[in-house]
Formats: structure tokens, C-alpha cells, sequence
């Protein structure tokens, strides 16, 4: 048995032929409600749900971590600890103090960028003195161009 020999298709057909400009959303909308099904089957089962009885410890608990000491200095030569005020006299005296209490703590410098830079360096050194060894500087990130 032979195939018959295929026919090119006539002008006729070819002029008639529109393309199906619909989108079907049917098979999309099943596919997600058996992804939300399979979704919401399986979260519950993620969460760790065995019972175990922990031993105890005599273990210190974890501390959270301690808040940064800001020291800041403004445009006007101001030196602030945290939003309060403090003196030029005062100022080596209360670093030294905090210090001694944590001498671990983060201490953040801000400095205005109108403060000369080796003033900004010597209240970097007062503080590095005072006895605290994690010293950072501040600065605001750059707007992108």
C-alpha cells in the first residue's frame, strides 16, 4: 500500500488562515491550585515537631548583644555620647568609664564632614585610649549616579 503524495496547499487555503490570537489561561490556573494544594499539604510538615526532653547545663546563657557607644562630634566642635553633651574635661573621663565597665563594647565615631580631619583623628585616639579596642566610623552611603 502506497501513501498518497502530499499536496501543496492551495492559495485558497492559505489566504483563509488567521492566527489564534487567545491565550489560553485554563492549563496555568490548574498547574498553580496543585502547586498551592502541594504547598499548603507540605508547610505544616516542615516545622520541627519532635518531642526530645534537652538536658540541662550549667552553662552561661547567651547574652544579647550590647548596644554601640556613639560618639559624635558636629560642625560646631560639639562632642556628643549617645544624644547627650559632653565637655572636652568631661569627655576622656565618662569614655574611660564605659570602658571599664565593658572595654568589648562597639564604639561607632560620627564625625560632620565639616570637622577637621585631625580633629576627628584625635577624638579617635581619645577613645582608643580610654581603652576600648572596637572602634568603627560612621559614614553615609553614597547615592548612586
Amino acid at each position: 500500500m502506497a501513501a498518497a503524495p502530499l499536496r501543496p496547499p492551495d492559495a485558497e487555503q492559505e489566504s483563509n488562515y488567521q492566527p489564534l490570537a487567545e491565550i489560553n489561561v485554563t492549563p496555568m490556573v490548574d498547574v498553580m491550585l496543585v502547586l498551592l494544594v502541594i504547598f499548603m499539604i507540605t508547610a505544616p510538615l516542615l516545622t520541627v515537631s519532635v518531642p526530645v526532653d534537652l538536658p540541662k547545663t550549667t552553662a552561661a546563657k547567651l547574652t544579647e548583644p550590647k548596644k554601640p557607644i556613639i560618639v559624635s562630634i558636629n560642625r560646631e566642635d560639639a562632642v556628643f555620647i549617645g544624644d547627650r553633651p559632653v565637655t572636652e574635661e568631661d569627655l576622656a573621663g565618662r569614655l574611660e568609664a564605659l570602658a571599664a565597665i565593658d572595654p568589648d563594647r562597639i564604639v561607632y565615631v560620627r564625625g560632620d564632614r565639616a570637622v577637621a580631619y585631625g580633629r576627628l583623628m584625635d577624638l579617635l585616639g581619645l577613645v582608643n585610649t580610654a581603652g576600648f579596642t572596637k572602634v568603627s566610623l560612621i559614614a553615609e552611603a553614597a547615592k548612586p549616579k
